[in-house]
């Protein structure tokens, strides 16, 4: 089992940049894939960001590449991505998730994010014009 929190959301004007944290507490020593994915209103959940502990290799969605930067701590306990150059269109709640790596490919969390299955408690993003 594997729970997440996060933290870090807050406003912010186009151009600016946050940073995400989160938080996982582990309960056995299951290597990880950790992913941030993010549900605007009336839109379907899309994960921009994942990350492997046990290899460190990070994926991104095409709509946040160059912009965002997911990573973890030496301890494999926090995670956190990195906005920068936030536009209007990054206005979401941001939740970040997990899978074990036995079950899927680190990969297949930005293009099955159904494949999840913990899941934090979101923090809100909004970026103004």
């Amino acid at each position: 089992q594997v729970q997440l929190a996060e933290s870090g959301g807050g406003s912010v004007q186009a151009g600016g940049s946050l940073t995400l944290s989160c938080v996982a507490s582990r309960w056995s020593d299951s290597e990880i894939c950790v992913a941030y994915v993010r549900q605007g209103p009336g839109e379907q959940r899309q994960a921009v960001a994942s990350i492997s502990t046990l290899t460190d290799t990070k994926f991104y969605a095409d709509s946040v590449k160059g912009r965002f930067t997911i990573s973890q701590d030496a301890t494999k306990t926090t995670f956190s991505l990195q906005m920068n150059g936030l536009k209007p269109g990054d206005t979401a709640m941001y939740y970040c998730a997990a899978f074990k790596i036995s079950h899927h490919p680190c990969y297949e969390a930005i293009s099955n994010p159904t494949y999840l299955s913990f899941w934090g408690q979101g923090t809100q993003v909004t970026v103004s014009p």
